[in-house]
Order: structure tokens, then C-alpha cells, then sequence
């Protein structure tokens, strides 16, 4: 390897060292500064996180919980890879966990059918959901963005006109919710202590390892990207952007309608007035805070469990409620920040090498031309 070769190869590795450090260092200065501000310690807050997040409960409780959230951020970074920003997963794998629920409460087969049945149900619905804005996008040149955010609105009505006791739900105590799925449509639990690992992590993983290869080593994946970056480009090389923007939102829902399983095959075993809400949006800074690699949104749906499940403890140490939040917040804001002002450096230096090659190979084709 040449020196100029080995010299961009270090810069490079550098380069990607020096975002998530920047930004790790960032978020921990300005979540320092914010509890401080409320009169508290910071040194101590982050003692009480570290201590309670590395118990095996807190740990089995944080897996659990980052498994919808990572399905959530794949879901959105499908669409962000393309330029399509996808609001409407919340609103997605409510209505296909729904669906599901009611699917899967009314039919009695082998675990080895129920459960299939009831993911692919909830895929379909999923990707149908989604597929909505993708048509109305290509066909009518409705932004994604305002047909999804009014789709989650929709779902939310649909979802509370049929989960009624007259309808498609059953009443139990205060609450309403369809019929429990059968023992065969329970998925399994990995045993650790003192609670079990949700079985739907391998959900997650063959979605993010599927995520990972389609998009990054198939002629599908470089054709959705190609359009991601530029639209007439990928056009004027015979990529039908249309036939992707529908694809994309096909794909993204689907993903989408696996958010809801770890809850419902894990977890409830029904949908209810109380199935939780709101995971599609928290994907979202997910997929912004892992930019939108399999691996970065793994750790970022762990990191956001942790500060979730120790935020709790902080509340018993008299930290303010919304300390957590704040957190996040930060985080997100760190991570795009300084992955933003690593990028310019990068590109400047980039710049800089161009013009210097450029200016020698003019010295050079100077000299020649003298000598000859």
C-alpha cells in the first residue's frame, strides 16, 4: 500500500473514531450541565444508572425492551436509506398487532402454523398500512411525511371503533381487548435468572441481519440507496423510482408490523386498550442515533432501554422525572451534531488533498514541459 493510501486509510479509521467519541463526550458534558442545573449531582446520577442498569433483571428488562425498539428504528431507516421519512410506524404496528391479535384469537392451529400466521398477518397489514402513503406519493405527489402522520390517526380510530366488546374485543374488568391467542400462539422465552429473555430477540436479529445484507449487498438495496441520493440519476440509469418509492414503503411497513409481537406473542397475548403506544416515534431517534446501520440501532435501542429502566431508579434517588428524557434528547443531538462536524472536517481534508495532488501534478507538467 502506498503512503497516500496508508495515510487516507488512518485518516478514515480516525475520522470514524472521532464522531461517537465527540459525541459520547458531548452528551455526558451537556447531561452533566442539566442535572446540575437542577441542584443535583450529575457524578452521583450517573453512579446510581451504571450500578442499577448492570443488575441481571435490569439487564433481562433492557433486552426485552429493545427489541420493539430496535424493529421500530429498522423499520424507519428502510425509508430514511431511500430519502423517505416514514412518521407512521406507530401508527402501523398498532394496526397490525391488532389485526393480528384478532387473527390469531380466532384460530386454534400448532404452534408451528399459529405463530406464522399470526407475523405474516401482521406484516401484511403492516405493509398495506404503509403502502398507502407510497401509492398516494407516486401517483398523487403526496409527501410521505403528511399522509403517514395522518394514517397513525386513522389507525388510532379504526383501532378504537372495532376493539369494542360489540364488535371485534372482549370486556375484561375496565379494560377492552381481543381474545387471547392459545397456548400455540405463545412464542418461546430464552431462561435466564431471574426472569426470561423475550424469544422475539431472534425476530430482531434475522430482520437486522436481513436489513443488512439486502440493503447492502443485493442490486436491490444499491438501486434504493441510488435513489435515496438522487432521483433523476438513478432514473436516467433505468431505476424506476416510482416501482422503489412503493417498494420501500411496502418493505418499511412490513418491518413495521413486527413492532407489536414482542408484546403481543411475549407478552399481553392480546391487544388491549393498554398495548403500549408510541414505539414508532422513539424508532425513529433510534435509526437517527444508530445511523441507520443494523449494528449502530442495535446498541442505540440497548442504550435507550438502559436510560429508560435506570431513569427509574433516579426517580427513587428524588432526580427529577424528566431528567431521562433530557438524556435522550441530548444524545440524538450530540450523535447528529457531531457526526455532521466530523463529515464537513472529513470532506474539507478530502478537499484539501484534491488540491494539492492537483497543484503538484501542475508543477510537474511545468517542469516537463521546461525541460523539453
Amino acid at each position: 500500500m502506498s503512503r497516500l493510501g496508508e495515510k487516507f486509510t488512518k485518516e478514515k479509521v480516525l475520522l470514524a473514531l472521532a464522531a461517537p467519541l465527540l459525541a459520547l463526550v458531548a452528551a455526558f458534558l451537556l447531561s452533566s450541565v442539566v442535572i446540575a442545573a437542577t441542584g443535583k449531582d450529575p457524578l452521583h446520577a450517573f453512579v446510581v444508572m451504571i450500578d442499577f442498569g448492570s443488575k441481571s433483571d435490569s439487564q433481562v428488562w433492557i433486552i426485552n425492551k429493545a427489541i420493539p425498539y430496535y424493529l421500530s428504528a429498522a423499520a424507519v431507516a428502510i425509508g430514511f436509506r431511500m430519502n423517505l421519512f416514514n412518521i407512521g410506524v406507530d401508527g402501523q404496528y398498532r394496526v397490525a398487532a391488532f389485526f393480528a391479535a384478532v387473527v390469531g384469537g380466532a384460530l386454534s392451529l400448532p404452534g408451528v402454523l399459529q405463530i406464522p400466521v399470526i407475523i405474516l398477518t401482521a406484516m401484511a397489514v403492516g405493509a398495506v398500512w404503509a403502502g398507502i402513503a407510497g401509492v398516494l406519493k407516486t401517483t398523487r405527489g403526496v409527501s410521505e411525511v403528511i399522509t403517514t402522520i395522518m394514517l397513525n390517526s386513522i389507525a388510532g380510530s379504526l383501532i378504537g371503533y372495532f376493539l369494542s366488546e360489540d364488535r371485534l374485543a372482549v370486556k375484561d374488568g375496565n379494560l377492552f381487548h381481543t381474545p387471547n391467542l392459545p397456548a400455540s400462539g405463545h412464542f418461546f422465552t430464552i431462561p435466564t435468572d431471574p426472569k426470561p429473555v423475550y424469544g422475539t430477540v431472534l425476530i430482531a436479529v434475522v430482520i437486522g441481519l436481513a436489513y443488512w445484507f439486502v440493503l447492502g449487498r443485493t442490486r436491490f438495496g444499491f438501486d434504493l440507496r441510488a435513489v435515496g441520493r438522487s432521483e433523476p440519476a438513478a432514473a436516467a440509469s433505468g431505476v424506476s423510482v416510482r416501482r422503489m418509492v412503493v417498494t420501500s414503503m411496502l418493505l418499511s411497513g412490513a418491518v413495521a408490523g413486527l413492532v407489536g409481537m414482542p408484546t403481543l406473542l411475549n407478552e399481553s397475548f392480546n391487544y388491549g386498550t393498554d398495548f403500549p403506544a408510541g414505539v414508532g416515534f422513539t424508532g425513529i431517534a433510534i435509526a437517527l442515533l444508530g445511523r441507520n446501520h443494523p449494528l449502530g440501532m442495535a446498541f442505540s435501542a440497548l442504550l435507550w432501554g438502559f436510560l429508560e429502566r435506570t431513569g427509574i431508579q433516579l426517580e427513587f434517588e428524588e432526580y427529577a422525572q424528566e431528567i431521562v428524557g433530557v438524556m435522550q434528547g441530548v444524545i440524538v443531538l450530540s450523535v447528529v451534531i457531531a457526526y455532521e462536524i466530523v463529515r464537513r472536517y472529513g470532506l474539507r481534508i478530502q478537499q484539501r488533498r484534491v488540491g494539492a495532488e492537483l497543484a503538484a501534478e501542475a508543477r510537474t507538467g511545468e517542469k516537463a514541459e521546461v525541460g523539453a
